[in-house]
């Protein structure tokens, strides 16, 4: 998941990826502006394929890349070295100056309909887009490239080459906003930055192959065919678009299917009001400092929005909700009646089996579950007056022998000694 960035000023890493690119892109346009545009024909066609894919994005929430047709574009710019057997002469800084002028085109035109435009991911596409350019244009323009890899079938080696490092360039940098985002939203939802790190290279598996795939079978085919190609080669990528919309809209009307389904309870007066919200938002944070992201995630929160729905199936509500009170065998039945709901939803077996386990003893559970267990105990805890946070946790720990992990009582500690979250049972 990604946390939107707060209203506080932006962290010292999100002020150096601006001044950064904000930098790099006045170099180019100067540079640019003094001594014209190279092959503009051809500056135009890369330019408006940026543009119009910057134009064509909605955005929508839980969109790694809301605009892969812009970002294969640019890419492709920046590894091209012919056009039509010809060689180009566009250079580095020009690739640069073009594809920063195509985003501020964008940008106005977005505004002029009501449209906001994410700074920065725009930055961060300039310096990715920047690292392309530089990486790849001396080394085409001198000859070198062609000297270590051939001028035959080897030579695509050369871009592919380019365009991994050119991914790992691009995590780094979407790893640090994500985390100067998520520190943004408060000290208890801080994750490591190894694991958003490691969450981003991951997903390179997703749409970044087909933006990165798209990117370099476009540049080759001008360099044979001419600057026709564009519009030929990016059109499966606005199918894979169209189609990832459509998986993320499903996603996200799951997940409201989810958060109303765990209203069910409160409103049947089986739990406490906001408790299903309350462990959902304090497992997330103990998830991100466990280490957890991505997908795994977004796992745990679905989890902890569900783990009390199989309390429907009981005749009369338990105190507070709280069934760790009920037989051994009870507690069971309310897991796998809750975990067959929840495969009804579509959220996947994952979340199944994560609500499915919440009566086993947590050596025998998922990390997800182990968690969920946790949080769960402690908003109980705190719903029942027992001294606080502090004196809840002090129970937990007591407990860890056979009920609670050890390290997921500590992170918990951990979150709540930050101050990021509201105290459970407090709404």
């Amino acid at each position: 998941m990604r946390a939107p960035y707060g209203s506080g000023p932006p962290a010292p890493a999100v002020l150096a990826v601006r001044g950064a690119a904000l930098l790099l892109a006045l170099v180019a346009l100067a540079r640019t502006s003094v001594h014209g545009i190279a092959e503009p024909g051809l500056a135009l066609v890369f330019g408006l394929l940026v543009a119009a894919g910057e134009l064509v994005r909605r955005g929508a929430a839980g969109e790694r890349e809301p605009a892969p047709l812009a970002a294969a574009g640019a890419l492709a710019y920046a590894l091209l070295g012919d056009s039509a057997g010809r060689p180009t002469t566009h250079g580095a800084l020009q690739v640069i100056a073009v594809v920063v002028a195509a985003q501020g085109l964008a940008a106005v035109a977005r505004g002029a309909c009501g449209r906001r435009t994410d700074a920065d991911r725009a930055a961060r596409r300039t310096l990715t887009v920047g690292f392309a350019a530089v990486c790849f244009q001396p080394l085409y323009a001198s000859g070198q490239a062609e000297r270590w890899f051939g001028d035959g079938p080897y030579f695509p080696l050369f871009p592919l080459t380019v365009l991994a490092l050119t991914a790992l360039c691009d995590a780094v940098l979407a790893a640090l906003l994500a985390r100067s985002a998520a520190r943004a939203e408060g000290p208890g939802a801080l994750p490591p930055y190894g694991s958003l790190l490691v969450d981003e290279v991951r997903a390179l598996a997703g749409i970044g192959t087909a933006i990165g795939a798209t990117g370099v079978v476009t540049a080759l085919g001008v360099a044979v065919a001419g600057p026709w190609a564009p519009a030929v080669l990016c059109g499966p990528l606005l199918l894979t678009q169209v189609s990832a919309r459509r998986y993320t809209a499903v996603r996200t009307t799951c997940g409201q299917t989810m958060a109303s389904l765990a209203r069910a309870t409160e409103i049947a007066g089986y739990t406490p009001p906001g408790h299903a919200r309350r462990v959902a938002a304090l497992a997330t944070a103990v998830g991100r400092e466990l280490g957890l992201t991505g997908p795994r995630l977004t796992v745990l929160e679905h989890a902890a929005l569900m783990h009390d729905i199989g309390q429907l199936s009981l005749l009369d509500p338990v105190a507070g909700g709280a069934t760790a009170r009920l037989p051994a065998a009870e507690q069971r039945r309310i897991a796998l009646l809750g975990g067959a709901v929840v495969r009804r939803t579509g959220a996947g077996p994952e979340v199944a089996a994560v609500v499915e386990q919440q009566a086993d003893p947590y050596r025998e559970q998922l990390l997800a579950a182990r968690i969920v267990r946790t949080v769960n105990a402690y908003d109980d805890l705190c719903g029942e007056s027992v001294g606080g946070p502090l004196r809840a946790l002090e129970q937990l720990r007591l407990g860890t022998g056979h009920d609670h992990q050890p390290q997921v009582v500590e992170a918990l500690g951990r979150v709540l000694a930050r101050g990021g979250l509201t105290p459970a049972g407090a709404g």
